[in-house]
C-alpha cells in the first residue's frame, strides 16, 4: 500500500520533520523578503515575449499559403502557447505574482488561453491537487480519473486501455484538463449532483466557445484564401503545447520516487509534514534556463509543491537550499533527464494496465508505489537510523534505500 506513516517511511522524528519546516520557512521568508523590481520586470518581459511571438505567428500565418511562413507562425504560436499556459496562467494564478498588486497580472483577473477556465483550474489544480498531493483517492490528478497509477487503485477491466488512455490525453491535453474541472469522480460517488456537474459544463461550454472560435474561426477567417492552411497551422500548435505540457506535468509527478501516501497518512498531517509529503510526492527533471522557462519552471517541481505561490524565476535559487536540506536530513532528491523521468512514467501507464496479480514487485515495495512497510522485513534495523553520535552525520531514507539496495531486497 501507499505510505500510511511519512516519519517512519523518511526515517525522521518528529523533532527532525519539525526542524526541516523551521528551515523551509526560512527560505520562504527569505524569498518574500526579497522580492522586488527584478522579479517584476521578470514577469513582464515574459509577457511581452509571449504576446510578440503569439502576433507574429498569428501575422506570418496570413500568408500560411508559403510553406516558410506556414512553418515559422506555426512554430512562434505554439512556442508562445506553451509559454502562456507554462509561465504565465500556470504561475500567475497560483497568485505567484499577486505581491505586485498590478491587476493584469493578478490570480483573480488572469485568464488563460486554453480550454479549461481559470476558476475551475484554480480549484482542481490550486486547492485539491496541492493540498492532498498524491493522497491515494483524494488527489484525482492520480490519473485523472482514466488510468492506473499506483497499486493502491483497485484494478478494473477497462484499466487495460491504460496506454491508449495515455496517448489520447497527451494528444488532447487542454481538453482532459477542461473535463477534469467537472470532477466526474465525485459524480460518480454521488458526491456531486447532477445540477452542479451541467452548472460547470456550462462555464466550460463558455471557455471552450471563445477558444474554439479565435483558433478555428476567426483567425483562419482573416487569412482569406489560405483559411485551411492557418486553421490546420492553429490545430498543430496547440497540438505542440498539448504534448509539451503533458509530459512536463507528467515528469514532475509519476517518475519513481514521486511517492504516493494514503488518507490515513493524511488525517493526522501536521503542516511540517504537509511540507515532507510535497518532498517525497514530487520530483524534477535537468533543464537548462531556456528549458526551465518552457516548462514554466515546472523542471523544480519539488520546489514548486513546496512554494506553489512565489515567484517562479526564483526556484533554482530555492532549489540549491532544498538539496542542501537533503543532503542534511538523508532524503532523496528525486530527479533525472526529461527522458529519463518520462520512460520510468510510462512504464508505470503501462505495467499497471495489468491486475497485481501480473506483477512481480508488492504493493509495498514497487519503483512507483513504497511504504513503511518494505523497511520491516529487516527486523530492528531501523532503531540504527538517526544522527550518529560518533561522526553526527544523519542516517535517514536515502541511506536506507541504498542498504535495501546492497543486501538485493531492492525494489523491481
Amino acid at each position: 500500500m501507499a505510505i500510511t506513516d511519512i516519519k517512519e517511511y523518511a526515517h525522521l522524528s518528529e523533532a527532525d520533520v519539525e526542524e526541516l519546516a523551521r528551515e523551509l520557512d526560512a527560505i520562504r521568508t527569505d524569498i518574500e523578503e526579497s522580492r522586488g523590481e527584478q522579479d517584476a520586470r521578470y514577469i513582464r518581459r515574459a509577457i511581452q515575449l509571449q504576446r510578440a511571438l503569439a502576433a507574429g505567428g498569428r501575422i506570418a500565418l496570413f500568408a500560411s499559403g508559403n510553406r516558410a511562413a506556414r512553418i515559422a507562425g506555426t512554430g512562434m504560436l505554439a512556442t508562445a502557447k506553451i509559454i502562456e499556459n507554462m509561465e504565465l496562467g500556470h504561475n500567475i494564478t497560483h497568485g505567484q505574482w499577486d505581491w505586485m498588486n498590478d491587476p493584469e497580472i493578478h490570480s483573480t483577473e488572469w485568464e488563460w488561453d486554453t480550454t479549461s477556465p481559470s476558476v475551475h483550474w484554480k480549484k482542481s489544480h490550486n486547492y485539491i491537487h496541492h493540498k492532498y498531493t498524491n493522497v491515494v483517492g483524494m488527489d484525482d490528478d492520480i490519473g485523472y480519473g482514466i488510468m492506473r497509477l499506483t497499486r493502491d487503485q483497485r484494478w478494473e477491466r477497462w484499466m487495460i486501455g491504460n496506454p491508449v488512455y495515455n496517448l489520447l490525453l497527451g494528444t488532447l491535453f487542454e481538453w482532459g484538463v477542461a473535463a477534469h474541472g467537472l470532477e466526474t469522480t465525485k459524480f460518480r460517488k454521488g458526491e456531486k449532483s447532477k445540477g452542479e456537474v451541467l452548472r460547470d459544463l456550462k462555464i466550460i461550454g463558455r471557455k471552450v466557445g471563445k477558444q474554439v472560435g479565435k483558433d478555428y474561426l476567426v483567425f483562419p477567417a482573416l487569412a482569406g484564401k489560405n483559411w485551411k492552411q492557418t486553421l490546420k497551422a492553429n490545430a498543430v500548435a496547440n497540438l505542440i503545447r498539448n504534448y509539451w505540457s503533458y509530459a512536463v506535468i507528467f515528469c514532475g509527478h509519476f517518475p519513481d520516487g514521486a511517492e504516493k501516501f494514503t488518507k490515513e497518512e493524511y488525517d493526522t498531517e501536521t503542516h511540517p509534514e504537509w511540507y515532507l509529503r510535497q518532498m517525497l510526492g514530487s520530483a524534477n527533471f535537468h533543464a537548462g534556463p531556456v528549458m526551465a522557462f518552457m516548462s514554466g519552471n515546472l523542471c523544480y517541481q519539488i520546489e514548486h509543491h513546496l512554494f506553489p505561490d512565489l515567484p517562479s524565476n526564483r526556484y533554482a535559487e530555492i532549489a540549491v537550499r532544498v538539496q542542501a536540506l537533503c543532503d542534511k536530513y538523508d532524503l532523496p532528491y528525486t530527479t533525472g533527464s526529461l527522458a529519463r523521468q518520462y520512460l520510468q512514467s510510462f512504464m508505470t501507464i503501462a505495467k499497471l494496465a495489468l491486475p497485481n496479480r501480473f506483477l512481480q514487485a508488492t504493493a509495498d515495495d514497487a519503483p512507483e508505489t513504497h511504504s513503511e512497510l518494505k523497511f520491516r522485513i529487516r527486523g530492528g534495523v531501523r532503531d540504527t537510523f538517526g544522527v550518529d553520535p560518533a561522526t553526527g552525520k544523519r542516517r535517514g531514507l536515502r541511506t536506507a534505500m541504498c542498504e535495501l539496495q546492497s543486501t538485493g531486497i531492492a525494489t523491481t
